[in-house]
């Protein structure tokens, strides 16, 4: 781990416990120490280079930046309590982040169900992917579970949490980072830094849960959602199925969650037809499939 990566750390970590602080307690208590793992580097030298652009994060900063995001979420959401639930939708998920086009992160994939009602799912940098108890609800099949995951983890691959957020107050953390090489931080300087952080994450967060992502990335992601389920053996009309089913709820929910952060079911759902379309062949739906979903989400309430 660099100087520059073992600051962004300790900034991201006090940014973490930050968090924690605002959800309580009980996020530690209702196992999601995926984000809650604090790093307690100390603050060595700081980095070499002045950092004006996401174009150069590397893989490690991307996961410290992802995990606290990841922790701003859980302030805001409570995680539904189904270990075997969680444990099935993690298989899945892990499934066809193999066969992506990035199926390794720095500290790999994490699934988390969330207890709301709501539907909505969302990824945040890193490999941190959150789906909600409604929007499972809303599954019929491990098909259409799978190609929800293969959406979020194509957002993960194609790193558009990072895309998303280029003008975010991130680009003036990483410009206090390239200052003098031989300076350590003394106590004001850090809690400068670790605010500006948390304006930061503030602002991916806010672009994740309120905003959703551009369009164009999440055709982007449809597409790659077509390609990843299909290489994985899933059939992708579990996409189109779960798109059809949405076409109804939409009027229900109103405009939030997914129907907030997307474009409508109807767009998005004549584009993926077309997809599939041009694939040449597709794979089977599999009744043990469906029967190992039912069986898991059993449970669900």
């Amino acid at each position: 781990m660099n100087a520059r990566t073992r600051t962004l750390t300790l900034i991201a970590s006090a940014a973490v416990v930050l968090a924690l602080l605002a959800s309580g307690c009980s996020v530690i208590e209702k196992g999601a120490d995926l984000v809650t793992k604090v790093d307690k580097s100390p603050v060595v030298k700081t980095a070499i280079a002045l950092r004006n652009s996401f174009a150069d994060i590397t893989e490690e900063e991307e996961y410290y930046i992802g995990r606290s995001v990841a922790a701003l979420i859980l302030s805001k959401y409570d995680v539904y309590q189904n270990d075997l639930l969680t444990q099935y939708v993690n298989k899945v998920g892990s499934a066809v982040a193999a066969y992506s086009d990035r199926p390794e992160t720095y500290a790999g994939y994490h699934f988390l169900i969330l207890n709301s009602n709501e539907i909505n799912a969302l990824a945040a940098p890193g490999g941190f992917v959150f789906i909600t108890k409604g929007l499972l609800a809303q599954c019929r099949d491990e098909e259409m579970l799978a190609s929800i995951l293969a959406h979020e983890v194509g957002h993960v691959a194609s790193k558009h949490g990072l895309k998303a957020i280029k003008s975010s107050r991130l680009v003036d953390t990483f410009k206090m980072l390239g200052s003098d090489l031989a300076a350590k931080y003394t106590p004001a300087q850090l809690s400068q830094l670790t605010e500006l952080f948390e304006g930061a994450l503030s602002d991916i967060a806010g672009q994740l849960i309120e905003k959703g992502y551009d369009r164009k990335l999440e055709y982007e992601a449809d597409k790659l959602s077509v390609k990843v389920s299909t290489a994985t053996g899933y059939n992708p009309n579990g996409l189109s199925k779960f798109l059809e089913a949405l076409s109804g709820e939409a009027k229900k929910q109103g405009v939030k969650g997914w129907f907030q952060t997307h474009p409508t079911p109807e767009d998005r759902l004549e584009r993926v037809k077309g997809q599939i379309e041009d694939l040449k062949t597709l794979p089977e739906e599999s009744k043990f499939r469906t029967q190992r979903f039912k069986q898991a989400a059993s449970g669900l309430k």
